[in-house]
């Protein structure tokens, strides 16, 4: 893992997440691997294939209260990751409500930005990401509103990455 000291690495994500109902994936990217079957590559190779109709839905959210962070997990030989992702959504609204009641028991495959152009993943084809919505509707004057989503998703990579296709209804992101 070289790095050249003075280097900048820029934190976060973009303001855009992607999510599908894992239920709705019909065929998934792999990771390429070696004779013992343990991931050599850390991006996935191939596109998510959905369901006819289907599409990612988009959620804006503040890209500033974002957190992706992944940690391992387990016991020793069967550790993975525990990718998690927050976002912070800015409206607590009838649409927003609305919005966050299909997240309950739907496993699902989210993906966001980073700051490089990057995708990465949470989820994936033997453990779905899984999200617990939260609104708080603030304290006062001065208190905040929002609605939360917090990812987790098991994964034997760290947040991996993907450079196929994101059908959603304003277009494909990285159309080939």
């Amino acid at each position: 893992m070289p790095w050249c000291e003075g280097k900048p690495v820029k934190p976060g994500i973009r303001r855009r997440a992607f999510f599908v109902a894992k239920g709705d994936v019909v065929t998934y990217p792999t990771l390429e691997r070696d004779e013992l079957g343990r991931a050599v590559s850390a991006t996935y190779k191939g596109n998510f294939g959905l369901a006819e109709g289907k599409k990612f839905i988009v959620v804006d959210h503040l890209p500033e209260k974002a957190e992706p962070k992944s940690d391992p997990q387990g016991e020793f030989p069967s550790q993975t990751f525990n990718n998690q992702l927050t976002l912070v959504c800015p409206d607590v609204g009838p649409e927003a409500t609305a919005a966050i009641t299909p997240f309950l028991n739907t496993e699902v495959i989210g993906i966001v930005e980073d700051m490089y152009g990057r995708f990465r993943v949470f989820g994936n084809e033997d453990w779905g990401a899984r999200v617990a919505p939260s609104q708080a509707l603030g304290q006062g004057a001065t208190g905040t509103s929002a609605t939360t989503l917090a990812i987790t998703a098991s994964d034997e990579c760290s947040m991996p990455f993907y450079e196929g296709e994101i059908p959603t209804d304003d277009g494909t992101i990285n159309e080939s």
